[in-house]
């Protein structure tokens, strides 16, 4: 299991053994390279010891508890461990500040504790395997010791609708994600478990329906402060840090606030594309020579892009479909030949409402509510209908709310909110790929989640932030924190989400929609803040994104791989998928009749995820 994790930490390795219990680490070293933060760490107690994945940014405060205490080193993991034997389990996750996953074993009485951070940074994997209890940062470990394990077909349906699995579950049915902010008790002296449930220490839930901040003068402050604060402990290293730099506000904001506390230029990255559709690389260099970074850029071709697209299978221990993993990975290789750390500005869109599918949801269900349900169902029947997506299919169309395309495509895409029954659903229909995957899955339905379930939180919560908190609880840990820990760790490079601090995080939920969007533009404060910094001229301006030209790629330099992995004879062989509709939407999209790239890219997806596990 151990060695299957060697590209999370190349620099030290360690596995302690007592009975029935085991324990195994790669060290990825940062902070205090020496011996003395070798892992698994004991206590000097030697009741607790602990194997853990991550990094503690307070952990200079959480050492003065400890008068007089003599410490072996300066690593994070010895204040973890002397923070357990001193507090205990319980007591001293909740005084954490950082990203972490970690295993904790008390040997006076046999108990294990997992633990996870409270926003999903670092992944835990567990579950019971015949009477043994597995767990570790990813599924290749698992699997090196239970490679029969069972496919979870619910899991294949939420994949093929989101992208991506949604915790708790995984890929596997004995297989779970820890959620993010979730303990985990384990009695090793208890052989008749057949089940492990974990419980919240943490929940944002908690800070979102509150009274809100409306003091936007004090706010700003308030902010600023703890985004300063923030940036300032994740530059805590014994190893050269840099940023990723793409050019927007977020990783914008980032940057600006690392050299403002740096006495050297810091070390920015970005990846440029020859497409200048996609590329936002010149952005990204102009606000670099603001700041006066030492900046790092590479420019990717289609060709480089596709290279990478043969790695996929193997960097993913699930299924993902998300094809910005693509040039995550190209940036993470870049920064990783330069620094061991890298801070990364995801997590602004979930706290200040930045993706245009808000505001789209809102102004969509404004204009259709007022319908009647069987109207908007017949208008959805029209403009799936074969002749209206024959006609539409060359008319280009606007850009409603996100990228501009052709109009077949807005209008397939509005034919499949158009008969949800309130906002809630529409919401749902907007973040699902796949509306109806039992579609295409033999066996299996969709698994409760936030979007699907409206029992994660109260009923009244207004629109907004009831979309933003299902995203924080779903969307960011399953796919974009996935997506980073994923790419950066098969490189081995920490990557570090300041603004994901739980205490900016708790701060942001508490702030008056008013101080998120205004005059249909968001990330006010945020953008507020940035200003000080770096002119609105260099950051307003339409953002272009990622998108990776999957139409087009699978009719034409992933055609055959394509037909391949989507052949009648491997989904019949297999068992999982229909063949029949799958086969329909290839031939409707190979003759250009229809562009269904990226529904078929999830079932790539998770072909070539098969075809690594030995399924394929």
């Amino acid at each position: 299991m151990r060695q299957r994790l060697v590209h999370r930490g190349p620099d030290d390795h360690g596995v302690w053994q007592a009975n029935n219990v085991a324990l195994a680490h790669q060290r990825l070293s940062i902070v205090d390279l020496s011996a003395a933060g070798h892992q698994p760490m004991l206590s000097n107690s030697g009741r607790w010891v602990v194997s853990y994945n991550g990094e503690i940014y307070n952990a200079a405060e959480l050492r003065r508890d400890f008068v007089g205490h003599v410490w072996r080193g300066k690593s994070d993991t010895e204040v973890l461990t002397e923070s357990i034997a001193l507090h205990g389990v319980e007591q001293t996750v909740t005084r954490l500040a950082g990203m972490f996953a970690f295993a904790a074993f008390d040997t006076h009485t046999s108990k294990l504790w997992l633990a996870r951070d409270r926003l999903g940074v670092k992944p835990l994997y567990y579950g019971l395997h015949g009477n043994e209890f597995l767990f570790a940062s990813e599924l290749h470990a698992i699997s090196a010791v239970a490679p029969e394990l069972e496919l979870n077909r619910d899991a294949i349906s939420s994949f093929l609708r989101y992208s991506y699995v949604p915790n708790p579950s995984s890929i596997y049915s004995s297989i779970h994600k820890l959620p993010p902010g979730h303990l985990l008790m384990l009695d090793t002296n208890n052989p008749s478990v057949t089940e492990v449930t974990s419980r919240a220490y943490w929940s944002l839930k908690h800070y979102v329906d509150v009274d809100p901040i409306l003091d936007e003068a004090s706010a700003q402050n308030q902010l600023h402060e703890l985004l300063r604060e923030s940036v300032k402990a994740r530059l805590i290293a014994d190893v050269p840090l840099g940023a990723f730099l793409s050019g927007g506000y977020d990783s914008t904001l980032v940057c600006a606030l690392m050299q403002e506390m740096s006495t050297e230029p810091t070390k920015t990255f970005t990846i440029g594309f020859v497409d200048k559709r996609f590329n936002e690389a010149n952005h990204a260099s102009r606000i670099a020579e603001h700041l006066g970074t030492n900046h790092t850029e590479l420019y990717v071709s289609e060709a480089d892009l596709l290279r990478s697209v043969e790695k996929l299978g193997s960097l993913n221990d699930e299924p993902f479909a998300d094809a910005s993993i693509l040039p995550t990975y190209l940036v993470s290789e870049l920064a990783a030949r330069h620094v061991k750390v890298a801070l990364s500005g995801d997590g602004g869109d979930e706290l200040f409402w930045g993706y245009n599918r808000y505001a789209s949801s809102v102004r969509i269900w404004r204009m259709m509510q007022y319908a009647p349900t069987f109207l908007r169902q017949a208008g959805a029947h029209v403009f799936r209908s074969r002749w209206v997506q024959k006609i539409t299919a060359g008319i280009p169309a606007p850009a409603w709310g996100g990228r501009a395309g052709p109009l077949n495509q807005k209008l397939n895409a509005a034919s499949e909110v158009l008969g949800s029954d309130d906002q809630f659903d529409l919401y749902h229909a907007m973040m699902s790929h796949w509306k109806n995957p039992t579609d295409v899955l033999l066996g299996g339905q969709d698994l409760s989640t936030a979007y699907n379930d409206r029992s994660h939180w109260t009923a009244d919560l207004p629109a907004l932030p009831r979309m933003a908190l299902q995203d924080t609880m779903t969307y960011l840990p399953d796919d974009i924190l996935t997506k980073v820990d994923r790419a950066s760790m098969a490189v081995s490079l920490e990557a570090r989400v300041p603004l994901l601090d739980h205490r900016v995080v708790e701060f942001t939920s508490q702030l008056h929609p008013h101080l998120k969007v205004r005059n249909q533009k968001t990330k006010y404060l945020l953008r507020q803040i940035l200003y000080d910094y770096v002119p609105a001229t260099l950051l307003d301006r339409p953002k272009v994104g990622f998108g990776v030209p999957l139409d087009h790629w699978l009719r034409g330099p992933l055609k055959d791989w394509t037909c391949d992995l989507l052949s009648e004879q491997r989904l019949v062989r297999q068992g999982l998928l229909r063949p029949a509709p799958i086969g329909a939407l290839l031939k409707q999209h190979l003759s250009g009749e229809a562009n269904n790239g990226a529904k078929l890219w999830n079932v790539l997806m998770l072909q070539a995820w098969l075809d690594t596990t030995g399924r394929g």
